[in-house]
């Protein structure tokens, strides 16, 4: 196999998560295929999750990242979306059916054969291996054109962050100018849920458990008022109050104190992903005729819609741009929480490690 074919990384072999050099074959590229040169990707806490195997699923060695903004160096004689040198964005997955009543809404995110950017398998069961690496094959319906008045370090989160809360801030009605928004959590969802919101006209307020966060929620990022949620005092003053609430919190968490600040027939959606059960008394939820969803990122369409506002309105993620030998010690770091609020790998620029990684092929079983 040519080295054009070849492509290099970083990728997790056990549960220890640590992050070592990688070198694996590229899918075969077809003619409805771009090739991107990755130039950034984000660092996502389902990262983290995977590599540690949180989640019971991981499929060693998993090259994460699903957050992915690059310049097409190829592009298949059927490609019609893009052209060789645009920049593209890939997120938090790369094919689905397109035939399911899901796919023909837009809503490939929900389509039950879904295959994730990474710690997964394409169709003909070759792994995907994700952003945290040179280059990507992709199916052009899945790829996003990237705005070009944003700069692409900052985009880059928006591929699943961004779209994680503007999704169902549009899809329950939550995007309304004058509707009362609850987030709980000013990480990097939360955050993005803040300055989408009050783009679209929303009143937004944070709740947090962390008070010393206040001044950055309200003054920073606009939001209009800062909730402690381990206060009672302010919790029982909100009671009522707000039409939905994004939480963003991954963390195990009680969820009922939050129903009781919704307004009748107010909506909790669930973006954090808790990875364990939680109890709710349904009671609280029926006589307030209280909604709790889920939601998971978006479709492609969706996700194209959400970089034409975030363009619009100058949105971009607060990021702290790293190379790729920081991350192990970024994702350390995202274990305690000390990120403010996005990692991002400089990947075209950092990836010094290559002259090493090439010459990996046998010890990997590369040939």
């Amino acid at each position: 196999m040519g080295q054009s074919n070849m492509a290099f990384g970083l990728a997790a072999r056990d549960a220890t998560g640590v992050l070592s050099p990688f070198s694996f074959p590229l899918r075969a590229k077809g003619d409805d295929d771009i090739t991107l040169k990755i130039l950034y990707c984000g660092i996502c806490h389902s990262d983290l999750s995977t590599i540690k195997n949180e989640w019971r699923n991981a499929i060693y060695p998993v090259v994460p990242g699903h957050e992915i903004v690059g310049v097409i160096t190829e592009a298949g004689r059927n490609v019609q979306k893009f052209r060789v040198g645009d920049k593209a964005g890939v997120g938090y997955f790369i094919s689905s059916c397109l035939s399911c009543d899901d796919c023909k809404q837009d809503s490939e995110n929900y389509c039950p054969q879904l295959v994730p950017t990474f710690n997964s398998s394409h169709p003909d069961g070759t792994p995907t291996y994700g952003g945290f690496s040179n280059k990507l094959v992709v199916n052009e319906h899945f790829a996003v054109r990237i705005p070009t008045k944003l700069p692409v370090d900052k985009v880059a989160p928006l591929l699943c962050a961004g779209i994680a809360v503007y999704n169902p801030l549009k899809e329950h009605g939550l995007s309304e100018p004058g509707k009362h928004l609850g987030v709980v959590g000013l990480g990097g969802l939360g955050h993005l849920a803040v300055k989408f919101s009050k783009a679209f006209g929303v009143k937004v307020t944070v709740i947090s458990t962390s008070p010393d966060k206040e001044k950055e929620a309200t003054e920073k990022l606009g939001a209009d008022s800062f909730i402690v949620s381990r206060d009672p005092e302010q919790m029982k003053a909100a009671m009522g109050t707000m039409d939905g609430i994004l939480d963003t919190i991954a963390a195990d968490h009680s969820l009922m104190p939050l129903f009781a600040l919704l307004k009748t027939r107010g909506k909790l959606i669930a973006l954090g992903g808790m990875t364990k059960p939680t109890e709710i008394s349904l009671f609280p939820i029926m006589a307030g005729g209280k909604i709790m969803a889920g939601s998971i990122i978006g479709g492609v369409k969706g996700t194209q819609d959400m970089l034409s506002f975030a363009e619009e309105h100058n949105i971009t993620a607060e990021v702290e741009v790293i190379g790729m030998d920081d991350v192990n010690t970024a994702m350390e770091r995202l274990q305690k929480g000390d990120v403010r609020f996005r990692f991002v790998i400089d990947v075209a620029n950092t990836i010094r490690l290559s002259y090493k990684i090439q010459n990996l092929g046998e010890q990997n079983n590369v040939v």
